[in-house]
């Protein structure tokens, strides 16, 4: 038999990115974001849910990549996915949402060693589309020990 996964897909750039849907918490439109002074480039700021404060994470940034060229409609796709990585809750910008899909296990093959954008190490898996490929990103690998705890410090 079998073994599914349920993956919550998004675009960020020309990729088609997937997250494990046990790990994200919920996806958000944009908020205002309030920048703070000396946090890591690639931390855009922090905004409040429900009184909960959460760092944003610009994975453009992170990874030099490009931002989707979207219209209109398709802005109103974009927004945060908000994650949770070791129990602490983090907000990834997106471009644009996708789905939720279901996925075979056994689809999902180890990345190219030449992968475009984001390191092999980020990635847990890909699965072949039809032109394309979708990248499953496996965030606990995202931000190495220093990083996550530097951006917890910037909650308080």
């Amino acid at each position: 038999m079998s073994e599914q996964c349920q993956l919550v897909t998004f675009q960020l750039g020309e990729e088609l990115y997937g997250i494990n849907i046990m790990d994200v918490k919920e996806i958000v439109r944009v908020q205002e974001i309030r920048s703070i002074p000396n946090a890591p480039a690639y931390v855009e700021g922090i905004f409040n849910l429900r009184s909960e404060i959460i760092p944003i994470i610009n994975l453009h940034k992170r990874f030099h990549l490009k931002k989707a060229f979207t219209s209109e409609e398709e802005d109103l796709l974009s927004g945060f996915i908000i994650i949770d990585v070791d129990g602490m809750k983090l907000g990834v910008i997106i471009d644009r949402i996708s789905r939720v899909v279901a996925v075979e296990r056994e689809a999902i093959q180890p990345p190219p060693q030449m992968f475009s954008g984001i390191g092999a190490e980020y990635i847990q898996g890909v699965i072949r589309q039809e032109e394309s490929y979708l990248i499953i990103l496996n965030i606990r690998d995202l931000f190495n020990p220093r990083e996550l705890q530097k951006i917890a410090d910037l909650r308080r």
